[in-house]
């Protein structure tokens, strides 16, 4: 026996025998007998814990060979877990004897019963199957079998969260002790993590930090938390759901990956079902902490090089930022963060420029802040081309991220007839074509101008047919360049939805020219971002937003 422990070898071997006695004998006595010995069995229980919290799993096997007999038959004794002191102090002991980083096969095995008394202590399932002399025991304290099961897990989950936020684990006597602790308390989780009466104990250890600069708690519990959040196993706090990610990058980018996926794949009918898909992953939210955004954009940077500008990662990235714009008003108000942590690179004036909303200025005031825009990207963009490509991509990709600009820039550009074409040709041109390699995106915009003319002259026709936009379309997409006909593809659309003879053949039209160009998902896409931003203007433009969710509606189904 340990020395200095108060734990004598007769001591010991009179609890093992009191704990075969009773897991054999299922009589009134016996079950008298437990309740006589419980607040001697709590003190010795104490013993055990005070000796085997500056052990590890190996000394402690070797101090007190029996230990997991012991321990094993007194967690099974339905008798002794209703007691809620030695419940809680049996859990201590539990802990203990976990091995945070096993170094043998003897730690290994006790890991795996450990885990094994754990899923018992805390499964209704376990219950289930006792016998009918456990089953009566519960029903003399006046519970069901799953009052029981409630009250068991709660008390449990309770006394280690106590625990932990009492930082009980100061106790011992280095830091490094405390950290392997805790440690071993979240990898006893693991197996447990679905169960929903655990997340108290989940929450707090996420909560937990050390006094060290490493990380205390195991990557293999944070993944397996992270999986159960994403597969809707379980539900924790914001702020716990924060924790997790800020401390494991693995687990945010996985959640990202995941999130950008199902966008991809499912497809969604439209923006506002889009935006409901992004707010429910908790994304938007968590990327209120600059930290988090910083990874977000960094995510969003290689999807868009990686694609090559893919209008999926485009749209994708834009009502992500309407998302977070949003939390950001609502979580912020105190103003903790300013939004230059979230874009420190970018010119304050620009984002600035960017945050006002289309819908809200008047048609003159529109197209002055249209403008506005492209003159100081025009400016950023000259001096970023005798600096690095890179500064000009970051001045590309904050401009994706409001691209409702854009779109307000093509459909002023035709309805307008706006004198300054110059400059809303130029915004469009950058947009589609940031890169001006070899002229490239000056080629782009002459291009471009092509179209609008084309597009221009067609408004004044008092009759307009699809034959005579088909000329034009034939002209756009015979380009090799894949820009001009991004940019050509938009000003087309604009002018179907946006001008009154355009209005007249745009169902037919639309429907058609996506099918035999292959260009329904980037249609798709402008459409989804058109009839969003249209219904923010309410009766104005109420009959295009039907016209284009009856045109997404058929382009889902031939897509």
């Amino acid at each position: 026996m340990a020395e200095n422990s108060g734990i004598t070898k007769s001591n010991f071997e009179f609890w093992l025998h009191k704990a075969l006695e009773w897991g054999q004998i299922t009589t009134l006595e016996s079950q008298q007998d437990v309740c006589l010995h419980l607040p001697e069995l709590q003190e010795f229980l104490l013993q055990i814990y005070g000796a085997l919290k500056h052990m590890n799993c190996t000394d402690a096997v070797q101090k007190f060979p029996l230990i997991g007999q012991l321990l094993g038959r007194l967690c099974w004794n339905p008798f002794v877990i209703g007691h809620d002191e030695c419940q809680k102090i049996l859990m201590w002991c539990l802990c203990c004897l976990y091995s945070g980083e096993p170094q043998n096969p003897v730690e290994l095995k006790a890991n795996s019963w450990i885990q094994i008394s754990l899923c018992h202590l805390l499964s209704l399932s376990g219950l289930g199957h006792h016998d009918g002399d456990i089953n009566n025991f519960i029903a003399t304290l006046g519970l069901t079998p799953a009052d029981y099961y409630l009250k068991l897990v709660e008390n449990v989950v309770s006394s280690l969260v106590t625990e932990l936020n009492r930082n009980w684990f100061n106790r011992f006597n280095s830091q490094r002790s405390i950290s392997f602790r805790v440690r071993s308390l979240c990898l006893l989780c693991v197996p447990l993590i679905n169960l929903p009466d655990i997340k108290p104990l989940l929450e707090a250890l996420l909560s937990y930090y050390g006094d060290g600069s490493e990380e205390v708690l195991h990557c293999e519990f944070l993944e397996a938390v992270n999986e159960a959040i994403l597969q809707k196993k379980i539900s924790l706090s914001e702020s716990a759901v924060v924790q997790l990610w800020l401390r494991h990058l693995p687990s945010l980018e996985k959640a990202l990956l995941q999130n950008f996926e199902s966008l991809i794949s499912d497809q969604p009918n439209s923006l506002e079902e889009m935006i409901c898909l992004i707010k429910s992953s908790l994304l938007p939210r968590a990327a209120c902490h600059p930290a988090i955004f910083r990874t977000v954009e960094e995510f969003f940077k290689n999807a868009l090089l990686e694609t090559d500008g893919a209008s999926e990662v485009m749209i994708i990235i834009q009502v992500f930022m309407q998302c977070f714009l949003q939390a950001y008003q609502e979580n912020n108000k105190q103003h903790k963060f300013p939004l230059k942590a979230y874009f420190p690179h970018s010119l304050h004036s620009l984002l600035r420029a960017f945050l006002r909303q289309p819908s809200d200025l008047p048609a003159t005031g529109l197209h002055q802040h249209l403008i506005h825009i492209a003159e100081m990207l025009k400016a950023i963009v000259k001096t970023n081309c005798m600096r690095s490509c890179s500064n000009l991509f970051e001045t590309w990709f904050l401009f994706i991220h409001f691209g409702e600009w854009a779109d307000a820039a093509a459909e002023h550009l035709l309805v307008s007839k706006a004198e300054s074409s110059d400059a809303l040709l130029w915004l469009l041109a950058f947009y589609y074509d940031p890169n001006d390699e070899n002229h490239q995106r000056t080629q782009t915009m002459l291009e471009g101008r092509s179209v609008y003319e084309h597009l221009t002259t067609l408004s004044r026709t008092p009759v307009l047919s699809a034959r005579d936009l088909q000329a034009a379309v034939n002209s756009t997409m015979s380009r090799r360049q894949p820009a001009t006909k991004e940019l050509a593809v938009h000003l087309i659309i604009s002018f179907l939805l946006f001008t009154a003879n355009g209005h007249a053949i745009a169902r037919e039209f639309i429907a058609h020219f996506a099918v035999t160009y292959g260009e329904v998902p980037r249609v798709s896409s402008l459409l989804s971002r058109i009839a969003h931003r249209a219904s923010q203007l309410e009766i104005k433009y109420q009959t295009t937003v039907k016209l284009v969710n009856d045109l997404l509606q058929i382009l889902k189904f031939v897509g």
